[in-house]
């Protein structure tokens, strides 16, 4: 795997133009019933500089590439605020917009190193949200687990050129699968970068990796990705370790009161 990794032409590593192959199997969720399922992916605004596509993995922890994480220009994760993910976001509504308040990414991942395969295998990132969406607005992925049935796999995601609604492509295929990377067919473009690559297991779709980079062999397109496990154990600990700090409040309470403004009761001398 190795060897054809490294062989292929990398051309970009935001990823390659989308091709006009497999359109019959890709199909544009714009209205409720066709996102139904779906609205844990969501398009991850990047200030004014473009997108990428995040996946919610728990309410409030959205999983993406790293390099939708980390500005090139200071080689440091983006500061909270900079980075929105809006979930379900179908021309021009989105079914919950929330700020990246933290940011974890492997702590070898250089912004601005060239696409290798050691790169792409840490294109990690977790993403804290400001507030955590609810079940009943998006129910979030699960990581797919054990083996893969067979090799097909599906991808939904935002790009160029469909920028304002999901695409999905129900059925592409895996490649190759080796040393910690994933190849496969899907049809992905600019902006597809960190959508959530999935497998069946059972009824649901689970993640089984994510989009990090694309090249071509001279007649068709590929996409890269790199295995889950062990990476997203690690920075679910980062970002549990550096996780914000809730910030106290001191209310005060009026003269003769015996309730706070939060409806708690305090005990005077001698009995209630």
């Amino acid at each position: 795997m190795m060897r054809v990794f490294l062989s292929i032409t990398l051309l970009v590593s935001i990823l390659v133009t989308a091709a006009q192959a497999q359109t019959s199997s890709k199909r544009r969720l714009t209205d409720r019933d066709d996102l139904y399922g779906w609205e844990a992916v969501g398009r991850l605004d990047i200030g004014e500089q473009g997108f990428c596509t995040g996946t919610l993995i728990a309410k409030d922890i959205v999983l993406t590439a790293a390099h939708c994480a980390v500005s090139k220009a200071t080689g440091k994760p983006y500061a909270p605020g900079e980075l929105t993910f809006r979930a379900g976001l179908s021309d021009g509504q989105a079914l919950a917009d929330r700020e990246v308040i933290q940011i974890a990414t492997h702590p070898d991942f250089v912004a601005n190193a060239p696409v290798s395969a050691s790169r792409v295998r840490i294109d990690v990132a977790l993403m804290r949200l400001e507030e955590p969406i609810p079940y009943s607005i998006a129910d979030p992925f699960a990581l797919h687990s054990g083996r893969v049935s067979d090799s097909e796999i599906s991808v939904a995601s935002y790009g160029r050129g469909r920028a304002e609604a999901i695409t999905r492509q129900r059925s592409c295929r895996i490649l190759q699968r080796g040393q910690g990377l994933i190849s496969f067919d899907c049809d992905i473009t600019f902006g597809s970068s960190g959508s959530a690559i999935l497998a069946k297991k059972g009824p649901r779709w689970q993640i089984l990796s994510v989009v990090s980079a694309g090249a071509s062999d001279g007649q068709r397109k590929i996409g890269y990705g790199m295995e889950l496990s062990g990476i997203v154990s690690e920075l679910k600990a980062i970002l549990r370790r550096d996780a914000p700090r809730p910030t106290a409040t001191i209310r005060r309470l009026q003269p003769g009161s015996a309730k706070s403004s939060s409806g708690a009761k305090f005990l005077s001398a001698g009995g209630s």
